[in-house]
């Protein structure tokens, strides 16, 4: 895994442990976004000619959501980011 720091960390700075798990609850959620996204798309559909029938697409969905992973683990799309900023912004306010 590639360890991702939030913006506004300078080099030498580490998240405390609280805001370690807020930002991996971030990028758990940008990768279930992403993984909705790309089954929108339509990435795993089973081919009609030669799919690998039901197993494939039960499979399907985990298949997807690592590659929603790997996503989130080189950079995403961002917005882990700024759920991140929100979460903490909230944890603030309680």
């Amino acid at each position: 895994m590639i360890p991702v720091t939030p913006f506004g960390l300078t080099t030498g700075q580490s998240l405390t442990p609280h805001d370690s798990a807020l930002m991996e609850a971030a990028r758990n959620l940008e990768a279930s976004f992403l993984a909705e996204m790309l089954k929108s798309a339509g990435l795993g559909q089973t081919s009609e000619n030669f799919g690998g029938g039901v197993g494939e697409d039960q499979f399907g969905s985990f298949l997807i959501q690592e590659q929603a992973k790997h996503i989130v683990q080189a950079g995403g799309i961002g917005l882990a980011q700024s759920l991140f900023n929100a979460l903490k912004e909230q944890a603030h306010d309680v």
